[in-house]
């Protein structure tokens, strides 16, 4: 069943990409989320910098438990048409309304909305800045009609969660990323270009936090986060990014100038 929506909402421009069927990723992509992969497939968020490689780390989609007792998730999305920029835009965009997210994944995501809206829609900022230092507060669930979980993501800017200024100057894509020293959850939407539109690679790094511009440990040692969790993140993830592909470029085409 889909997420509700508002008498008001129905009168938006925006409600015919609600009322579209979403689009499922493939049965096989699902495969990854049946068991946890090796650890050693995995990276720590210390090696996040690994992402500016050539080619394709280990364990590109997947679930794990790191030595240390943390967990980490990993997807990979193709996404054809689909440009760094758009990126960005959607990650500015989205914010300002709840029924932006709501067209993202009709099943699952109930609500989010900024708290910076001028920064938001302050044009004299590029794309990443009206995101970067802002918070999203969002209700949304993991599979339809699942318990609605409340988040709080502080976007950052990826050079202060810990990515290399060095390879930030040369890198031709985005990295969508959030942490800060209360939440114990590091994510990274690492998006590179490539022939026809982009790949997307996310990390999420469970049971770390930032401090000091770097991970940090945000488990006591000896405990250990539960994997549950990160199996059904997994799952979340590949539906609603597989969807995002396919909606981005006609939202970003209609709304762009707009913002």
């Amino acid at each position: 069943m889909s997420v509700p929506v508002t008498d008001n909402e129905k009168l938006s421009p925006l409600y015919k990409y609600f009322e579209m069927e979403m689009v499922a990723p493939a049965p096989s992509m699902f495969e990854c989320a049946e068991s946890p992969m090796p650890a050693e497939f995995a990276q720590t968020p210390q090696e996040m910098n690994r992402m500016f490689d050539d080619g394709y780390l280990p364990g590109r989609r997947g679930y794990a438990q790191l030595a240390d007792g943390t967990a980490m998730l990993s997807n990979c999305v193709d996404m054809p048409g689909v440009t760094p920029e758009m990126f960005d835009w959607w990650f500015a965009w989205h914010g300002m309304e709840p029924l932006r997210y709501k067209i993202w994944d009709h099943d699952e995501h109930h609500y989010c909305l900024t708290r910076n809206p001028d920064k938001a829609a302050d044009k004299s900022l590029s794309m990443k800045e009206r995101y970067w230092d802002t918070v999203h507060d969002v209700r949304e669930a993991m599979y339809p009609d699942g318990p609605v979980q409340e988040i709080v993501i502080n976007f950052r800017n990826p050079a202060d969660v810990g990515f290399s200024p060095e390879k930030l100057k040369d890198f031709g894509g985005t990295i969508v990323c959030a942490g800060n020293e209360r939440a114990p959850v590091i994510m990274c939407h690492f998006v590179r270009p490539v022939a026809g539109g982009s790949e997307l690679h996310t990390r999420f790094w469970m049971g770390y936090c930032v401090k000091d511009g770097a991970p940090a440990k945000a488990i006591p040692d000896g405990a250990v986060f539960p994997l549950q969790g990160a199996k059904e993140l997994l799952r979340h993830n590949i539906k609603e990014f597989t969807n995002l592909a396919a909606l981005l470029p006609k939202v970003y085409d209609e709304f762009r100038d707009a913002f």
